[in-house]
């Protein structure tokens, strides 16, 4: 979470001279020295003055001096304090609004704006975009069909939400005709049908499971079909990234080592999950940077995240993870109106 550290006491000067470092550090990504930090400020300042107050920068811990080099980068501390007190966040450029306009007004179904979101935050911030899905409460079974394809392979149409359909394919333990499979879909829809799948899943399954041996054969063709068609909805995918290759360019992630580590979270997708958990219930743009977000994988990486729903209930949270030197005055506001055209989209539809 966002840090509870003391904001440091600096006077105007240290203020502005350190707002010049951090937002020259951002664009060029190497360390700053006295004698550019002193050209840049404008502030007719002599380079043994300005690395006076780097000193006192790097004392209150803002500030940092890499092995190889006499210059200076922000600490997680530093981007945390100029985030929080000298940033000013720039409106985004018309065309970007625009094509966010245009690919999440389009008429598609929820998990392809999942997937646009997730795309477009990723594409105008050329940083990894996530987008995570609602949450399993949200989601409301309507019908359920079977159809046989082969000996042990039969397709799952199932009808959520309104009118969304996901098909999967699931293997049986023996040949069902289509009149078994006809007749376990009638018998899960009676029991199941306008019932969220988190409530089918903990409540339904786990009756029918006790009274297994009492069971005629149409009722054992429903345990499992329900076994594989519903509980792998647990399975799917809980989250959309999209990008994660361009923190390839980074030069703080570009050590093989962090990388690995980096693309394994996103395979994983726990962790990060668990952080944009975190934010469900917050309310504008949460930001992450560094060990704030909790896990040792993102200790190098800022998070920018925001709720969106439908109808004033939050159902997920979209973000954006890149390096802590990312241009945080461009991201933010990508990151919240992204959130607000995707709430807009989600309400549409209802």
């Amino acid at each position: 979470m966002p840090s509870e550290q003391k904001e440091p006491q600096l006077n105007e000067r240290a203020l502005h001279l350190f707002k010049v470092l951090v937002e020259r550090y951002i664009r060029e990504g190497e360390p700053v020295g006295s004698r550019t930090l002193s050209r840049d400020s404008m502030l007719n300042l002599s380079p043994a003055t300005v690395r006076n107050v780097m000193a006192d920068l790097e004392e209150c811990g803002l500030l940092r001096s890499p092995h190889t080099s006499a210059g200076r980068v922000p600490t997680n501390q530093g981007f945390r304090f100029f985030v929080d007190t000298l940033l000013r966040v720039e409106p985004l450029e018309r065309a970007q609004v625009a094509m966010l306009e245009e690919h999440l007004n389009r008429d598609q179904n929820r998990g392809a704006l999942m997937e646009s979101a997730s795309a477009l935050l990723s594409n105008i911030t050329h940083l990894a975009g996530v987008v995570m899905l609602p949450r399993q409460e949200h989601v409301t079974l309507r019908q359920v069909e079977f159809l046989s394809l082969s000996d042990d392979q039969v397709l799952v149409i199932l009808v959520v939400n309104e009118r969304e359909v996901q098909n999967r394919i699931i293997r049986t333990g023996r040949k069902y005709s289509q009149a078994e499979l006809q007749q376990a879909a009638n018998y899960l829809n009676s029991l199941c049908a306008g019932r969220d799948l988190m409530t089918v899943r903990n409540e339904i399954l786990a009756e029918l499971r006790t009274t297994r041996e009492s069971m005629n054969a149409i009722m054992q063709a429903a345990v499992e079909m329900a076994e594989k068609a519903l509980e792998r909805e647990a399975d799917v995918e809980e989250m959309v990234v999209a990008g994660q290759t361009n923190l390839m360019d980074s030069a703080e992630l570009a050590d093989m080592e962090k990388l690995r580590r980096l693309f394994e979270a996103f395979s994983e997708k726990r962790e990060l999950l668990y952080l944009l958990d975190h934010s469900l219930n917050a309310r504008g743009v949460q930001i992450f940077i560094g060990e704030e977000s909790g896990f040792n994988v993102l200790d190098e990486c800022s998070v920018v995240t925001a709720s969106y729903g439908s109808d004033d209930e939050v159902l997920g949270v979209l973000g954006v993870i890149g390096p802590t030197r990312m241009p945080y005055e461009r991201v933010i506001p990508v990151v919240d109106i992204t959130a607000r055209l995707l709430t807009a989209a989600l309400n549409r539809q209802h």
